[in-house]
């Protein structure tokens, strides 16, 4: 363990001198007895996954195993320092593709493991014997546009292949054939069993491109002792559980914020967000060859307000003019904007996106006609996920889809379907702007006429989930379940309506924008009544 304070942030071939000259000093024994791994970083020019006679090695690549990072030579060359449990990967740099395999996972690591992972109840990695004399790592070359899109998914946590069946109807089919280069979800991958990885990542390879994962807290082994160990079946399947990779412009961050408080009853048998020290400083070495001028973007599971040492992420972050960052768990959306009160000391305020979820609210709810829980979130907004579009502004713009839902489906309106016209002025409708944030503008008017009037957000539940929820029976036939409880919308907006209105059937139109300032509108029929017998009629 004393090597983790020998080593140093970045290593090549010209660091070896410096090993070298530390030992005579006394101070580099550990390091120069270390074990070395060494390999090549090629292009597979015929794309088969190994070197062969004649494909020349990739130079000025970087190579990391999860602490310090390797620049590859001239001829491709990296060296690392190892141990007897390493990931080393490869930092798959712009216009270069990795390998993916069956299932587009990408293939960009190694995972050196001599004795194998403890004994747990899904398989982790088989022992890997001695550290290969040469670990290589394939690129393909593949030109990068400026301007590209790419899905995120929140949660899909399917339980059961049931439950896969379900991610398949209600957003791969759609997203079959996209135009986003690649897709990454954001954690709780599946909902504790391990095992329904397999069919999953089966499902989510017919979308056609190549799929990052983050690791959630429901992706880990359970029966792990220790939180070190509690990533060994992720790690067998996708790979590090944390890592970084360039497309395009952009710089991709993956991070694991999830920290094991070990099994019961010898630990605590609870998780907590949180980012320990080694991944850290992988993050500031990172950074470190990442020009200034480029937009980086944190992908993480736990959202980053909510991780204990926030602050000390912050702090590799906050002066780059370019960050954004997106996480799920918490199955509601929300735009935050982490402030100077919040810790963050960058000039101007870090945008966070916790992102919808596919599986809503854990794919509870009624089912509807074609046997899907309608598994709105708890916030009101439908299921579904995110398209973040880049392009040279290094801002992205954050596109909200509803699964299965048109593109335009953007708000709900909950307004009653008849009012009596003596109680117009006092009527209250509520408008969830799915991607609205604090700056959005939300009005409403009558019948395309009259001046628009202004509505104010209001943190509380949406009335309309609230009514699903009220409805629903508390024990629906198996095998669905109840609809989540609602929480306080982060995009919800209320008003009171125009009293000038006759009696008569009347479109309520509302137009809103969203986190892009973009417009969007909807429309929603009332009925105005005359006044019941004895009511009177409201004084001018």
């Amino acid at each position: 363990m004393l090597l983790m304070f020998m080593r140093l942030r970045f290593f090549s071939f010209s660091k070896m001198s410096e090993i070298i000259t530390a030992a005579f000093l006394g101070l580099g024994t550990l390091a120069a007895q270390a074990d070395l791994a060494r390999g090549v970083v090629y292009h597979d020019q015929n794309r088969n996954g190994k070197r062969d006679q004649g494909e020349p090695g990739v130079s000025g690549v970087q190579v990391s195993n999860q602490l310090e990072i390797s620049t590859t030579d001239e001829e491709g060359r990296w060296e690392l320092p190892g141990d007897e449990d390493v990931t080393f990967f490869v930092i798959k740099p712009r216009d270069w593709m990795t390998p993916v395999n069956g299932h587009q996972l990408p293939r960009f690591f190694y995972t050196h493991k001599p004795a194998g992972s403890p004994d747990q109840s899904f398989p982790g990695i088989a022992p890997t014997g001695p550290l290969p004399s040469s670990i290589d790592f394939p690129l393909i070359q593949a030109q990068e546009p400026e301007k590209f899109e790419a899905v995120f998914f929140g949660d899909p946590q399917p339980r059961n292949v049931r439950e896969v069946e379900y991610i398949g109807h209600d957003v791969v089919e759609e997203l079959i054939g996209t135009s986003a280069k690649f897709g990454v979800t954001l954690g709780d991958i599946v909902f504790d069993d391990l095992a329904v990885f397999e069919p999953l990542n089966a499902t989510i390879a017919l979308i056609g491109i190549p799929w990052y994962n983050v690791i959630g807290n429901h992706d880990i082994n359970y029966d792990s002792a220790v939180d070190a160990d509690s990533d060994e079946t992720f790690t067998r399947t996708y790979g590090p559980n944390y890592y970084s990779f360039d497309y395009g412009p952009v710089h991709f961050l993956v991070l694991d914020n999830i920290l094991w408080g070990g099994a019961k009853p010898e630990g605590s048998g609870s998780y907590s967000g949180g980012i320990e020290q080694t991944q850290l400083d992988f993050i500031r070495n990172d950074l470190a060859l990442v020009s200034e001028d480029k937009l980086v973007v944190l992908m993480m599971h736990i959202p980053l307000t909510n991780v204990a040492n926030r602050e000390d992420l912050y702090r590799l972050i906050e002066h780059r003019p370019y960050t954004f960052s997106i996480s799920g768990h918490t199955h509601w959306q929300a735009h935050q904007l982490i402030r100077k009160k919040d810790g963050w000391m960058g000039a101007e305020p870090h945008h966070h996106l916790i992102n919808v979820t596919v599986s809503g609210s854990w794919w509870s709810g009624l089912p509807d006609e074609w046997g899907v829980p309608h598994t709105t979130m708890r916030d009101g907004a439908p299921n579904g996920y995110t398209i973040l579009k880049f392009s040279e502004n290094r801002k992205p713009e954050i596109v909200f889809k509803a699964a299965r839902g048109p593109e335009e489906f953007q708000m709900s309106v909950f307004a009653p379907d008849s009012i009596e016209l003596g109680n117009v002025k006092e009527t209250l409708v509520y408008v969830n702007v799915f991607n609205g944030w604090d700056d959005s503008v939300v009005q409403v008017r009558w019948n395309s006429e009259g001046n628009w009037q202004t509505m104010d957000k209001s943190l509380e539940k949406d009335p309309n989930h609230q009514a699903v929820f009220d409805r629903e029976p508390e024990t629906p036939p198996s095998p669905y379940k109840r609809i989540s409880a609602p929480v306080d919308s982060r995009h919800l907006w209320k008003g009171r309506l125009n009293p000038d209105i006759g009696v008569g059937v009347h479109a309520l139109q509302v137009r809103a924008t969203d986190v892009n300032g973009k417009w969007h509108r909807a429309e929603r029929i009332v009925r105005v009544k005359k006044n019941a017998v004895g009511a009177t009629d409201p004084q001018p």
